[in-house]
């Protein structure tokens, strides 16, 4: 059965929209926000720096990365 990339990326993300999550901040995106990972997933985070270990709330859940706020 065929199934789209859009499709089995949205069921094995392994971070929900809405729900919070201890990380570390692991690198800095091009355009300036911080990046952290969970389970590999990527999860861009504005107003962070690389060595950062923070509480996330996860706003948005994309195919490929989600995006969130510091709690």
């Amino acid at each position: 059965m065929f199934s789209s990339d859009e499709d089995s990326y949205s069921r094995e993300a392994p971070v929900k929209a809405g729900e919070e999550y201890d990380v570390e901040i692991e690198d800095i995106a091009k355009k300036g926000d911080g990046i952290a990972r969970v389970e590999g997933f990527v999860i861009f985070v504005p107003g962070t720096k690389v060595g950062d270990k923070i509480k996330i709330h996860i706003d948005s859940v994309k195919r490929k990365v989600a995006e969130a706020h510091k709690v």
